[in-house]
């Protein structure tokens, strides 16, 4: 028997329902915050972060110690502690400021950078009414006849007539002295007299980036002498990675160090010469033993070779 048109359509219709009533598994729609929505948040460095270390200050940073920064700006840590008023060295947080240089040094320095500043601003003279008329000559009250051809006599005479006070402050000067804020010149570090510190088989030599002096091998016990004369800053053990450390400052500008000693053999505040022992040659905070010389030349690590004498 054929099946009526009207039961076919009644099949069909039955079929197309069931395939609409089949659901289909989606995946979750998580609604994820843009760059427009109001609860996206940049992750963003602190503004303070950014501000670079005005002049003579110093930001302690993650790791920090007292001892360490003093090292790297030259300083002693005691002149540190004074500058600061602080009651606990050891108590120094991250994001706090410290001055790592004299008052006087650190205001002349930010002076001379305002004046380089306002030296590089040209400016242009602004012609006024009647100003391109030249001036009239200024009339000389006492007449002048005297140019006389250079001499020491001639200098000695002008001397006494042409304001005598900075004569005077000139003469006064001694030789070599430097007004506060003034740079020591490389010419003034070259005056120093340097030895080689201790003998021995150099196993490092200076790398910036990983050794920041030399390293001399030797015996236990051995010898380790002041590389030039100076005054004891440090001897101590608080630097982690130098062990027993003796730093000695030769000048305002230049300083030397004598790390992993097994003895120290001098003190703080002591007066030391050239070739003077200073300490015994250890391996404390090292694998090996060895003497671990540095010198700082404002506080940044310099080739040593540069200063010492050939051998």
């Amino acid at each position: 028997m054929k099946p009526t048109p009207r039961l076919a359509l009644l099949t069909l219709c039955l079929g197309l329902l069931s395939a609409c009533s089949t659901e289909t598994r989606q995946a979750p729609i998580v609604d994820r915050p843009t760059a427009s929505s109001p609860r996206f948040r940049p992750v963003t460095p602190a503004a303070d972060d950014l501000k670079p270390d005005a002049r003579g200050t110093y930001t302690v940073r993650r790791g920090d110690t007292l001892l360490r920064i003093a090292l790297d700006h030259g300083q002693n840590y005691r002149d540190l502690i004074a500058w600061n008023n602080l009651s606990d060295p050891n108590d120094i947080k991250v994001g706090q400021v410290l001055r790592v240089a004299p008052q006087e040094r650190a205001v002349a320095a930010n002076a001379n950078a305002a004046n380089a500043a306002s030296a590089a601003v040209v400016t242009s003279p602004i012609s006024m009414p009647g100003a391109d008329k030249p001036a009239a000559p200024a009339r000389k009250s006492v007449p002048r006849g005297d140019k006389k051809p250079y001499s020491d006599s001639a200098v000695a005479e002008a001397e006494k007539g042409e304001n005598p006070k900075a004569v005077d402050v000139i003469k006064a000067t001694p030789p070599g002295a430097l007004p506060v804020g003034s740079a020591v010149t490389a010419s003034d570090d070259e005056k120093l007299s340097w030895m080689w510190p201790s003998d021995g088989r150099i196993v490092a030599t200076f790398d910036e980036g990983k050794n920041k002096g030399i390293d001399i091998a030797g015996r236990m016990g051995q010898q380790v002498m002041a590389a030039g004369s100076g005054k004891v800053m440090y001897a101590g053990s608080g630097i982690r990675g130098y062990g027993n450390l003796v730093i000695v400052k030769h000048s305002n500008n230049l300083l030397s160090a004598y790390a992993h000693n097994r003895t120290i053999l001098v003190k703080e505040g002591q007066t030391v010469t050239k070739g003077q022992a200073i300490a015994e040659m250890g391996d404390s905070d090292a694998d090996t033993v060895k003497l671990h010389f540095e010198i700082r030349q404002q506080g940044k690590p310099v080739d040593p070779s540069k200063f010492l004498p050939s051998r």
